[in-house]
């Protein structure tokens, strides 16, 4: 029988809405060290959002901000919108869907 690397897996819980909700931690006996495994995406099926035409001077923190009084959930934006590069300059003209703070899931 093989004894697998990665093992003692447990969930970290955080209370902020964040990506890293759940967020499965193992114990990798190689190192004898703790690692972070994947953590939940947002489910798009089902949430509701409303449309943003980007203009000029607009970012995804500005966005944050003002949709969500916050620029630290910018992340959102960019995880709903498939925006692999947070820090890439958003062209004048695309739309962007921003969800709805309180409809806001993960899967697990």
């Amino acid at each position: 029988m093989i004894t697998p690397i990665l093992s003692k897996q447990q969930y970290k819980e955080y209370e902020r809405v964040s990506r890293y909700s759940l967020f499965p931690i193992y114990y990798n006996r190689l190192d004898e060290k703790y690692v972070y495994g994947l953590t939940a995406q947002l489910t798009k099926e089902g949430t509701s959002y409303v449309t943003h035409t980007v203009i000029k001077g607009d970012t995804l923190d500005s966005l944050s901000l003002y949709y969500f009084n916050s620029p630290l959930y910018f992340w959102i934006i960019a995880t709903f919108n498939d925006i692999l590069d947070p820090y890439e300059d958003l062209k004048e003209g695309t739309i962007l869907k921003i969800p709805t703070f309180s409809s806001i899931k993960f899967d697990i």
